[in-house]
């Protein structure tokens, strides 16, 4: 019997959450978690289902303005060591977007290990922004190259990350956030003191912080004072700023 190969998988866009802008002028791409090493296809329904509230929360935010997001839904479920798949899959992403929408504005917006994915593919020339919530990063190895970070220079970078995460290491997203740093001005990083790995017990406010952030990186909007500070403000303040109950883009 003649040998069948295995079709070759391709990374997609998922339709835009909300109404589809009349004119696109922006794109948030809202890349899921995922595991270290996986080959397997991840379930669209469970992959997708951690970055549905963000985007929809800023597809309302910036419909006026023509934004538009999108889920990337990955190849496989797994970062893969040097072969970096969901960082590969977000750069294709941003590829796609410029193809379907022409020269506009992008913000990668991860979560866990799709927030790894979104700071490693942040050099894409039309990324302007990346969001990395509960990034899932690799334990720092003396044998192994360092976490990039040049990619990043002139993005604006927000990390976000729960205190009593068991899941991702907050302190990891801290010492990469001080790195940024260095290179990089446009770089703040909040912590939401008690909270876990899926950040469900501050979740509005942790959306409203994502939706400041974007709506400012994207389209300029003025952000709220306590964003405004972070990213002001020398390390480690700026990189450990919390995040305070009851936050709201609309109470600045």
């Amino acid at each position: 019997m003649a040998h069948q190969a295995t079709p070759v998988r391709r990374a997609r866009l998922g339709r835009t959450l909300g109404p589809e802008p009349t004119a696109v002028s922006g794109v948030v791409l809202l890349l899921p978690g995922g595991d270290e090493v996986s080959g397997r296809r991840p379930s669209p329904l469970l992959a997708t289902a951690s970055v549905r509230a963000l985007g929809r929360r800023l597809a309302r935010a910036g419909r006026d303005e023509g934004l538009a997001a999108h889920v990337v839904h990955y190849r496989c479920r797994g970062w893969n060591g040097s072969e970096a798949n969901l960082a590969a899959d977000a750069v294709w992403a941003a590829d796609e977007v410029v193809r379907r929408y022409g020269d506009v504005p992008v913000c990668l917006a991860g979560i866990g290990m799709g927030g790894r994915a979104g700071l490693r593919a942040g050099g894409h020339e039309a990324v302007n922004s990346v969001l990395a919530l509960a990034p899932w990063l690799p334990e720092e190895d003396v044998a192994a190259p360092p976490e990039p970070v040049k990619q990043l220079v002139g993005r604006q970078v927000l990390i976000v990350h729960g205190t009593n995460d068991e899941r991702t290491d907050p302190e990891l997203s801290f010492r990469l956030a001080a790195r940024v740093k260095k290179a990089n001005r446009d770089v703040c990083r909040f912590e939401v003191h008690a909270d876990g790995h899926g950040l469900h017990q501050y979740r509005d406010e942790v959306l409203a912080l994502a939706e400041d952030f974007v709506m400012g990186a994207v389209y300029g909007r003025a952000v709220s004072r306590p964003v405004r500070d972070a990213l002001a403000a020398p390390p480690p303040l700026g990189l450990r700023m919390p995040l305070a109950a009851g936050f709201s883009p609309s109470r600045r």
